[in-house]
């Protein structure tokens, strides 16, 4: 093994364990978290997907593997729940080893000539990835106990989309974003140069970041009222305690703001 080889390859595991340490940090800062498991976090994903997209798929998998062995530590209450040593292993791997293992599909894109999309469409194949092994967890192990039994399928799809569908805003959000901004298929990450940074602006940012919040918020509300937090068992009748009114408000002004600021950017964008 050449010294090159060496130092590519101490280089690549530095960067590595930099990332997962930050996804980590990342992932206990939760904007939304839900009473019987997921959360939204402030784009705790993209660091592995990142590290997928500068090394390769085969090196963006291992690395979502550690993370998710990671993401398990912090997790052990959750076997708790559980009673045979068949839905632990099930739990472990569906909810952890394979979910987060998933992120590397965030490298699939990394040939694409366009940086920002190739980890744009990254991100949503990752989240996509990670909601499926979710579903089935909850369609299979977690049925009759944090799931109803009736319709688990069905419930597992909704109860994962309500956290999974912000989570992946937010994620291809800033992934989309840090893409203009910085140089990731370089040896050394740098800042793109004013030619090639052709990204969305920091106010169509802010206005995808308030839109995003407002979805969170809504989401919360109204699976706070549907979701019985003593049995977790899903009470239809919930929704007729929701504030639709505080929801409807709240969501027209994100919608508004959004819409301010992505019309003041194109403004902007013209007078340059």
């Amino acid at each position: 093994m050449s010294q090159t080889t060496n130092i590519s390859n101490a280089r690549k595991i530095t960067e590595a364990a930099i990332m997962i340490a930050l996804a980590t940090v990342l992932s206990l800062i939760k904007l939304l978290d839900l009473p019987y498991g997921g959360s939204v976090t402030i784009a705790s994903m993209l660091p592995i997907m990142i590290i997928a997209y500068r090394h390769g798929l085969r090196f963006g998998l291992l690395t979502g593997f550690v993370f998710g062995i990671i993401q398990q530590l912090l997790g052990l209450n959750t076997l708790s729940y559980v009673t045979s040593w068949q839905s632990v292993v099930a739990v472990i791997l569906l909810d952890y080893l394979i979910a987060f293992m998933l992120l590397g599909l965030g490298g699939a894109f990394r040939n694409i000539s366009s940086q920002q999309r190739g980890l744009l469409f990254g991100s949503i194949l990752a989240c996509i990835a990670r909601y499926i092994c979710h579903v089935i967890s909850g369609a299979t192990v977690w049925a009759g106990l944090s799931i109803p039994t009736n319709a688990a399928l069905a419930y597992s799809i909704g109860y994962n989309a309500t956290y999974m569908i912000p989570e992946t805003i937010v994620t291809a959000v800033v992934a989309y974003y840090i893409g203009s901004m910085l140089d990731f298929r370089s040896d050394n990450i740098t800042q793109l140069s004013r030619s090639e940074n052709k990204g969305i602006s920091v106010l169509k940012w802010i206005g995808g970041l308030i839109a995003a919040s407002a979805l969170i918020f809504d989401v919360r509300t109204v699976f706070s009222n549907i979701q019985n937090a003593e049995t977790g068992e899903f009470d239809a009748t919930g929704f007729a305690s929701v504030n639709w009114i505080l929801i409807a408000v709240v969501s027209i002004i994100a919608i508004a703001a959004a819409i301010v600021l992505f019309y003041l950017s194109s403004k902007k964008s013209e007078k340059e």
